[in-house]
């Protein structure tokens, strides 16, 4: 029997309800702050699709790049807080950026709500086979007999292999010129050119070109070696003790997003990375699933910002 507190009560229970069952009424959108064919866009698509095929909507993926990945953050950040507008989050946008930019459009923590962590992938230091270094050690000691005239590539100021760069210069007192790009696709015909004499980048959109001999790979910047190329050292192996940075994605929505939409989104991203076939097709582009639920990213995005506030201060790092 429905006694009458029950009948009365009724219509402030069915919004919940209604809301705990949410799904997109229309096609979502996932933007990506840098141009196609780095590991954050190929990422999203990853997510897209399976979003795609788990929520009943198209989901698409929207790349804005420019300024570290700050432009397609600001988009996200100024869009409406009903779930359909993603961000593929970077550590750059995520944490780095507010360190190095006097100002920003947004405010990285109270302009976006976690959704997920999604994967991690190793940044690696990678040169034309023209360069006369077969090992980071010698490409140190190229740098340094010839201050100024080597120079490295990242996709963008800003970006996790930028710091990287910088890090590494810092630690090693080298003097190599940086050459920022807009965004992965654009670097590597450069590289392959060897218009550029080295890259420090995300790893997976260089695999290819490793295995086909055109690139070479001197070192990566995790603290153990890669599953992908467990034959390249670590930066740390290579005399730069202790010396650890590793990019990583995730997944975030506009702040205000209500949480019954943002359980939905983070379930539904979660049972997406846990898919063995998701788990693979990261893999085989050299990513590692590394899944957090929305408050875990939480408190990995503070000691990431921990992290790298002060190695920005260390190195002295600021853009315009």
């Amino acid at each position: 029997m429905i006694d009458r507190r029950t009948i009365l009560a009724l219509p402030a229970l069915l919004p919940a309800a209604a809301d705990a069952q949410w799904a997109p009424s229309r096609p979502m959108r996932i933007i990506v702050g840098f141009a196609g064919g780095g590991a954050t866009d190929v990422s999203a698509r990853i997510m897209a699709e399976r979003f795609t095929a788990l929520l009943g909507q198209p989901c698409v993926v929207e790349n804005r790049p420019g300024a570290g990945g700050n432009i397609g953050a600001e988009t996200v950040a100024k869009a409406d807080p009903d779930g359909h507008t993603l961000h593929m989050c970077t550590i750059g946008t995520a944490s780095i950026n507010q360190f190095l930019y006097p100002r920003l459009p947004f405010d990285p923590v109270r302009d976006f709500a976690s959704v997920a962590l999604v994967n991690s992938v190793t940044n690696a230091v990678i040169v034309h086979p023209s360069v006369a270094a077969n090992s980071l050690q010698e490409l140190l000691a190229l740098a340094r007999r010839q201050p100024g005239r080597l120079s490295y590539a990242t996709p963008g100021n800003g970006t996790s292999g930028h710091m990287c760069g910088e890090y590494l210069k810092f630690r090693t007192s080298v003097d190599i010129a940086h050459v920022p790009y807009r965004g992965t696709g654009a670097l590597i015909p450069d590289l392959l050119a060897g218009r550029v004499d080295c890259a420090i980048d995300n790893l997976p959109a260089y695999l290819p070109h490793l295995r086909e001999g055109r690139l070479r790979i001197l070192a990566v910047t995790s603290a153990q070696r890669w599953f992908a190329v467990p034959d390249a050292p670590t930066v740390a192996e290579s005399g730069v003790a202790g010396f650890e940075a590793v990019a990583w994605f995730g997944m975030q929505a506009p702040a205000r997003t209500p949480r019954p939409v943002l359980d939905r989104l983070t379930e539904t991203a979660l049972q997406i990375i846990a898919e063995p076939a998701t788990q693979e097709r990261f893999r085989q582009l050299g990513a590692a699933p590394t899944p957090l639920d929305g408050p875990g990213f939480d408190r990995f995005i503070a000691a990431e910002n921990a992290k790298w506030r002060e190695v920005v201060r260390a190195a002295n790092i600021r853009l315009d």
